[in-house]
């Protein structure tokens, strides 16, 4: 298997999740034991274990022989070590694998009892502090914890008179379980955050990327159309009208250098489209391609909230009719609603509303009108060629449209 890294943020960046949510994708078996991310459970698992360093003692005086002595230490290390692997084994296992871990730490505990009797339940608070780790649904740890303390008491009781003493290792196991399970939730909590905020990162650079694309190619598709334009209406009267001829070359430069001004503002962010400026810049389009341009006197009827809106598809309409349409007439129209845009060219040949659009500017208008809450129609027009027709969301500010009407 491959591992996956995931850089620290904060927190020990201990692999845990709940049970239910799986095993962490992060973090896979064999990576698991060796993972710099496990290295804090180990630490602290470590110093944990001194109760079970402490029946050492116990095993050595009450063994026969030195061959049960050591098979009784021996144990112990296994014990240890079966302990510290258990975690991170468990964190990369569903809830099936999970209790399978716990129940086998609580079957070492018993291979203990020929040296210390009874006394293996306090061993048991090691299961606890595992069943706590890996995160089951609580009402499944509650019962889990609580069940094991229940069996210590009852065992404790049956063995021997009481007394006081005998609920200290049931206290233990409860609260030290429930203390673990606690920590291992708010880290599990802390993983779903940090998962969380690792994908809002993904789609917010993705979401980024196509506004950079899309801005991008409606400047340089709308620039890059007019330029052809002039270019070719300059070479045309290089002979006959040198003189209109350098004025189009002029404006070729002009053009040039503001749509390299236009991406290197879109990459950076800080582009501004505005109704009145496109507008501005389509009739000047417009009449370089030879097209009869019926435009309003102005942009006050749309609300300023909207404005940058519709210069987008002042734009993208205007270069579509230039570059696709084989017009003569073009027509826009803008209301505080909406902003339509005819021609009497070829025409799409589809349907008004129709969803299919195969231009690539079509489609990245679309995106941009439906992302502001409106919504783009296309088809058959008026004029007899193609019509575009973005609908715009509700104004917000009604006193701010007013106050600019005014």
């Amino acid at each position: 298997m491959t591992k996956i890294d995931e850089p620290r943020r904060f927190g020990p960046g201990w692999p845990i999740r709940s049970a239910t949510a799986g095993p962490d994708p992060t973090t896979t078996m064999p990576f698991a034991l060796t993972s710099s991310r496990a290295y804090s459970w180990y630490i602290g698992a470590t110093f944990s274990l001194f109760w079970v360093y402490s029946i050492i003692p116990d095993i050595v005086r009450v063994s026969r022989s030195a061959v049960e002595s050591t098979v009784g230490v021996g144990l112990v290390v296994i014990f240890s070590l079966c302990f510290l692997a258990a975690a991170p084994i468990a964190w990369t296992l569903t809830t099936r694998g999970r209790i399978l871990v716990c129940g086998a730490i609580l079957a070492l505990t018993m291979l203990f009892v020929p040296w210390v009797g009874t006394e293996v339940t306090g061993l048991w608070t090691y299961a606890g502090v595992i069943i706590g780790m890996c995160v089951f649904p609580w009402i499944f740890t509650l019962t889990a914890i609580g069940t094991l303390t229940a069996a210590a008491l009852a065992l404790r009781l049956l063995t021997g008179p009481w007394s006081d003493a005998l609920l200290i290792v049931p206290v233990i196991i409860l609260s030290i379980s429930l203390m673990m399970a606690a920590f291992a939730r708010t880290m599990a909590v802390i993983n779903e955050l940090r998962a969380t905020q690792a994908e809002l990162e993904a789609v917010t650079a993705e979401r980024e990327r196509s506004r950079v694309a899309r801005d991008i190619h409606d400047i340089l598709g709308h620039s890059l159309t007019v330029i052809t334009v002039k270019s070719e209406l300059a070479a045309r009267l290089m002979d006959a009208d040198p003189e209109r001829a350098r004025s189009e070359i002029e404006d070729v430069e002009t053009i040039a250098r503001g749509a390299l001004a236009d991406v290197r503002a879109t990459v950076s962010g800080v582009r501004g489209v505005t109704a009145s400026g496109e507008l501005a810049a389509v009739r000047r389009a417009l009449a370089a391609a030879g097209v009869e341009a019926e435009l309003p006197s102005s942009t006050d009827t749309v609300p300023a909230e909207h404005r940058e809106l519709v210069g987008w598809v002042i734009r993208e309409g205007v270069t579509n009719v230039i570059r696709h349409a084989g017009a003569s007439r073009c027509r826009i129209r803008i209301s505080e609603h909406d902003v339509t845009i005819d021609d009497d060219g070829r025409g799409p040949g589809v349907p008004i509303g129709s969803g299919s659009v195969s231009s690539t500017g079509l489609r990245g208008l679309r995106e941009r009108v439906e992302a502001a809450g409106g919504s783009l129609r296309f088809g058959p027009g008026e004029l007899g060629g193609f019509t575009l027709t973005a609908s715009l969301p509700a104004a917000a500010t009604l006193p701010q449209t007013a106050g600019a009407q005014s």
